[in-house]
């Protein structure tokens, strides 16, 4: 097992911001969907277009994630590769995980 490259601040910080960063990235879905909707097209195109999106968004990091300590890093990652956060959203963190997720991040 690797050694774990963050601090229990680091942990803190997550938990204190996941909720905001969740909010944000569906609040963008949200508007996505709008889009969608507001396209020219039969309203069934629409309706089966939508589904599928939000079935496929739903298994996104950005809107559900299972919160716990040894997924920290890979729940980071993935939130960066989704788009729901960007690396300057990590400025607080230590740089011990900032590393950790940026070497991950760009393999």
């Amino acid at each position: 097992m690797q050694e774990q490259r963050f601090t229990k601040k680091d942990w803190m910080l997550f938990r204190n911001k996941i909720a905001d960063w969740q909010e944000a990235y569906m609040d963008r879905l949200n508007k996505e969907y709008i889009e969608l909707l507001s396209e020219d097209a039969n309203p069934s195109e629409k309706f089966w277009s939508l589904d599928k999106r939000i079935k496929e968004d739903r298994k996104k990091t950005g809107v559900q994630l299972e919160m716990s300590r040894s997924n920290l890093v890979y729940n980071i990652i993935s939130l960066i590769s989704d788009s729901a956060i960007s690396f300057e959203d990590l400025e607080e963190f230590s740089d011990e995980l900032k590393e950790t997720v940026r070497i991950f991040v760009e393999r």
